[in-house]
């Protein structure tokens, strides 16, 4: 099984949880070896201010107004992979503008794949944030989602179990 973890982070949370979430899936990896796991980190061409007000009022206005900034070249082939996992933090609600192009950018090559969210926040919208995402990709429902507050920097043992519990269901 071919796993593709693609997300976006400024502030090393969500990328945080794709190394997790990849390491737990190569542990749940059976003898013959059969899962691989390829990690995609997008980026915007032009940054998005990552200190002080700036970064909140740029950057939330910019997850409201469904901004779709242009990013930095990266490979997906998606026909490769038979689960995609997508990653972002929560900004005002949603899921940071660059995930929202890579959603845009490759919609329908995403149409019938088994797709999985997870969201980071630093608070509880995480499942609003889920929900908006879904209706972004155009799916009824999604079989494979999660919602973490503060991983990186809060670690708990209820952030790992969801992470295990988020990769078995994956596999």
């Amino acid at each position: 099984m071919n796993i593709s973890i693609v997300f976006y982070s400024m502030s090393e949370n969500t990328a945080f949880v794709a190394n997790k979430v990849k390491e737990e899936l190569l542990a749940n990896n059976n003898s013959n070896g059969d899962i691989n796991v390829d990690v995609i980190r997008i980026e915007p061409v032009k940054a998005f201010p990552s200190e002080g007000a700036k970064k909140f009022i740029w950057g939330g206005k910019s997850a409201v107004m469904g901004d779709k900034p242009e990013l930095k070249p990266y490979t997906f082939e998606t026909s490769k992979y038979d689960r995609i996992i997508i990653g972002t933090p929560v900004w005002a609600g949603t899921m940071a503008p660059p995930v929202r192009t890579f959603i845009e950018e490759n919609k329908d090559a995403l149409s019938g794949k088994q797709i999985g969210i997870y969201v980071c926040s630093a608070g509880d919208k995480g499942m609003k944030a889920v929900e908006k995402i879904r209706k972004v990709l155009g799916v009824d429902k999604l079989r494979f989602a999660m919602a973490l507050i503060d991983p990186k920097d809060k670690p708990t043992e209820a952030n790992a179990k969801e992470i295990e519990g988020f990769c078995k269901n994956m596999v």
